[in-house]
């Protein structure tokens, strides 16, 4: 949540930095604002609202001119939305902009009132601002020295993009927990918060590490370690062009992401498969390294828990290892029995999630092992973990996770499948037909998107005018139905609740009226039997029954109002093809609502703050 960027470099850096901060609305904001150097003097334009209200409020005002500057989309955690409390936020000859939460920011401000400073906003921002610029008065024309002494009084995350009044050709910034990158052009330099803001200026990038401060000059990047010496960085090259950071003809980023799950599997498990077998010893997991695990944990967040719910019921019934699933935010603080000898493994698209991290951290603190699977590359989780696995499902710009998702599942089955041959569980004939199946999905997956396109653009349009409804399902129909519930709720903005069909009669049923559209999933044989039960007694109390089943079971048509069927795998792999029908319904209602779909409202795409 909340995006930085800063441009140093010989173009319009207005049109810069508004053009790169539209390329980070994914993460969700509530206002804008930048600061750019004209004739020497910081000019800072911001306000409340998209960044469409900031151009139309620099049309009026002036859009400052300059090629060095900062920008910002804020998400208000410290003081309401206002043009006041948006960024940037300047001190004594010191503007900033920044992404985290400081969380010792009333004592700092307590301090810095007693000196005499005066605050205009209610934001911790405004905070670290008035600190620099105390701290520059000390150290005149002394920048780095600066930054250094301001940030050893910081408590929390924060990356900070700064320019002073005294150096003008020159970005400052420095990290610690919340991500920044540096970009790297041919005559121009840039910070960002993710890649997809660059990606159309640069592939080359640097990573900061915790405290390290980068100054931008003429084009020219340095680095500073934190101990205020230069240090030399490995380059790193994004492996993705604007294109892929495009809707490419699709009418929202959501759905032509859900349109490239086929090719993000591929791209997934493929490199990852040898002679038919899974091999994962480029992520530094071996057979023997992973045999001795007698207890693993999942712990993520959000669409990342829900793959890992299926990664348990996989992982369990496969090689016979007890799973618990996590939320990463009450992980900690429920003083977990892990130790020395489990498994810990953290679920992350961004790599950033701040309840993660700490996850991890305390996991790796109490002696157990971890395992990341992540999609950005040199994040954060990515680079603390003791394994990892990166998911390549390209950049991820609808905040509604999909293709994030389903890779993340064709993760946990290779991984499912290697630890159960480990273990003794299965046989290598066994996992070589389990590896070939889950190969077949992507084929699949394709096949699914086109036979439930338009039955899920019919059911979309029946659930317009819906205020709350219920997903079923048993087993891994229901660790999916929840998937497919948060889908619903999270674009549609309707009231949507997953429950296992079994716990139906202890409470639930009573929520039943008539009308009320229930959504079942049907795709565990040995389950459909109590599964199409549960359905016929939600039916029989008047619910509207939208029933996403394999294609092969016979089921009463009494049962259900609307059928939408998905091609037949094992039972254990249902998971995969059954979800993009769930993403389908969820797209298409949203889209008939006539909501924001890629930029849901409240929602932000990487929960860096806690």
């Amino acid at each position: 949540m909340c995006g930085i960027v800063g441009y140093s470099g010989y173009r319009d850096c207005s049109d810069v930095l508004v053009g790169a901060l539209s390329r980070l609305e994914y993460r969700g904001y509530d206002s804008a604002g930048i600061a750019v150097f004209e004739n020497g003097k910081i000019e800072v334009a911001k306000c409340k609202g998209r960044l469409k209200d900031l151009v139309a409020k620099m049309e009026i005002d002036g859009k400052p001119q300059g090629n060095v500057g900062i920008g910002h989309t804020r998400w208000a955690t410290h003081g309401e939305p206002s043009d006041i409390n948006s960024h940037p936020h300047s001190g004594e000859k010191v503007t900033i902009v920044h992404n985290g939460i400081i969380e010792n920011y009333k004592v700092l401000k307590e301090f810095l009132i007693e000196h005499g400073e005066k605050f205009l906003s209610d934001t911790d921002t405004e905070v670290v601002a008035k600190l620099l610029g105390y701290y520059y008065k000390k150290n005149p024309m002394e920048p780095i020295v600066t930054i250094e002494r301001t940030i050893k009084d910081l408590e929390g995350s924060f990356a900070l993009g700064i320019v002073f009044e005294d150096f003008p050709d020159v970005v400052f910034a420095t990290r610690r927990e919340s991500p920044l990158i540096v970009g790297v052009g041919e005559n121009e330099s840039f910070i960002a918060s993710d890649v997809p803001a660059i990606i159309n200026y640069t592939k080359n990038y640097y990573l900061l590490d915790h405290d390290e401060i980068v100054k931008l000059e003429n084009g020219d990047v340095t680095i500073y370690d934190d101990h205020g010496d230069i240090e030399e960085k490995e380059l790193m090259t994004a492996d993705w062009d604007m294109d892929a950071a495009e809707k490419g003809g699709y009418p929202h980023f959501m759905i032509k992401e859900i349109h490239e799950q086929p090719t993000s599997i591929n791209t997934t498990i493929k490199p990852r498969i040898v002679d038919g077998m899974p091999n994962l010893e480029e992520c530094s997991i071996t057979l023997d390294k992973i045999k001795s695990f007698k207890q693993i944990y999942i712990v993520a967040c959000g669409t990342a828990m829900h793959a890992g719910l299926v990664g348990k019921y996989v992982i369990e019934k496969l090689a016979k290892v007890p799973v618990t699933v996590d939320m990463a935010s009450e992980f900690r603080y429920r003083n977990p029995l892990v130790g020395k000898g489990d498994l810990v493994i953290i679920i992350s698209q961004s790599g950033e999630t701040a309840d993660s991290l700490a996850a991890m951290r305390l996991a790796k603190k109490l002696g157990a092992k971890t395992l990341a699977i992540v999609n950005v590359k040199g994040s954060s989780i990515a680079r603390e973990a003791d394994m990892l696995i990166y998911t390549h499902a390209g950049p991820e710009i609808a905040v509604a996770s999909t293709k994030a998702y389903i890779v993340q599942l064709s993760v946990m089955y290779l991984f499912a499948f290697e630890l159960a041959l480990a273990k003794g569980a299965i046989t290598q004939e066994q996992c070589k037909a389990l590896t070939a199946e889950l190969q077949n999905t992507p084929g699949i997956i394709s096949d699914v998107l086109e036979k439930t396109l338009e039955i899920t653009q019919y059911v979309g349009t029946k659930l317009v005018a819906t205020e709350s409804l219920l997903y079923i399902g048993r087993g891994l129909d229901y660790a999916l139905s929840m998937e497919g519930s948060l889908k619903l709720k999270e674009i549609s903005y309707i009231h949507s609740e997953s429950y296992a069909a079994g716990e139906l009669k202890h409470g639930t049923i009573s929520l039943i009226t008539d009308g009320m559209p229930v959504i079942a999933v049907a795709t565990q044989s040995d389950l459909l039997e109590k599964t199409v039960s549960n359905i016929k007694e939600v039916k029989a109390r008047g619910a509207k029954v939208i029933l996403v089943a394999r294609e092969d079971f016979e089921i009463d048509e009494e049962a259900y109002d609307y059928l939408i069927k998905v091609p037949k795998m094992q039972d254990i792999l249902m998971p995969i093809p059954t979800i993009v029908p769930l993403q389908l319904i969820a797209y298409y209602t949203a889209v008939h609502r006539g909501n924001d779909v890629d930029k849901p409202r409240n929602l932000a795409k990487s929960v860096t703050v806690e």
